[in-house]
């Protein structure tokens, strides 16, 4: 969990706000790419944390319309969290990327990181999830972390599936990925990256829309425990970037 002086060792967070959910992808996306470019003109390759939902789909959709000058070829994929049901289940993350975007672009499958399905090899989440984490580390002994994590925010503050209340999620300390076997969002059983892995992240950003985000966006900026809004313990080591519209930015000052 973020204390106050945890939360001071990071660079502090820039608010981007936009006029409509339109703006807010077409920001987002432009922000996708100007990370990971300038990541591969650094080091010769780049990492990313997808993100699903609504929003997180229309922004892959976005990056597939302009993708810039990325090289495909040379980019990590992962996702923040999962839903631990069968290939091929429309609510896995990983299809809804694949159509929006990943189908569309050259990327090397080989550096495209899934998490295991549940009709896979490994068919018990604890083991899917200790599997991931394996990889997880595996990309940050070989890169030092990922460059850019995507995160949308659901009404409550949760962030990946990192739930209010769920405190041995939300207070996982070392492994960067776990099984959520409780979860109150529909499909109940899933794999998440955890804050160990967030904070390993270059460039965090939180792409947030809508009227019932507008509480718990002011309370993460606000400083709140992490415990009861999650989304207040996300940090990157370089920058923390929320990009709001109009209603998710109603309640800041």
């Amino acid at each position: 969990m973020t204390t106050s002086s945890d939360a001071a060792a990071f660079p502090a967070a820039v608010v981007d706000v936009h006029p409509g959910s339109d703006a807010l992808t077409t920001a987002a996306a432009r922000r996708f790419v100007e990370v990971l470019v300038a990541a591969q003109a650094e080091r010769g390759t780049a990492s990313v944390v997808l993100t699903g939902g609504g929003t997180g789909i229309a922004l892959l959709e976005k990056v597939r319309a302009e993708p810039g000058e990325l090289d495909w070829s040379k980019l990590d994929i992962f996702w923040g969290d999962e839903r631990f049901v069968p290939a091929g289940d429309p609510e896995r993350n990983e299809l809804q990327a694949h159509r929006a975007l990943l189908d569309h672009v050259p990327v090397d499958p080989a550096r495209v990181h899934t998490v295991a399905t549940s009709d896979g090899e490994y068919p018990d989440p604890v083991e899917a999830a200790a599997e991931y984490a394996t990889a997880i580390r595996a990309h940050f002994a070989a890169s030092g972390g990922f460059d850019l994590h995507l995160l949308g925010m659901g009404p409550d503050g949760h962030i990946n599936s990192l739930f209010p209340g769920h405190t041995d999620t939300v207070r996982e300390e070392h492994e960067p990925a776990v099984a959520v076997t409780d979860s109150p969002k529909p499909p109940p059983v899933r794999v998440t990256m955890t804050y160990p892995a967030i904070r390993r992240s270059r460039h965090v950003v939180l792409v947030v829309s809508g009227t019932n985000k507008a509480g718990p966006v002011a309370a993460a900026l606000g400083g709140a425990d992490p415990l009861e809004v999650p989304a207040a313990g996300a940090h990157g080591t370089e920058s923390t970037t929320w990009i709001l519209d109009e209603d998710a930015a109603a309640a800041l000052n």
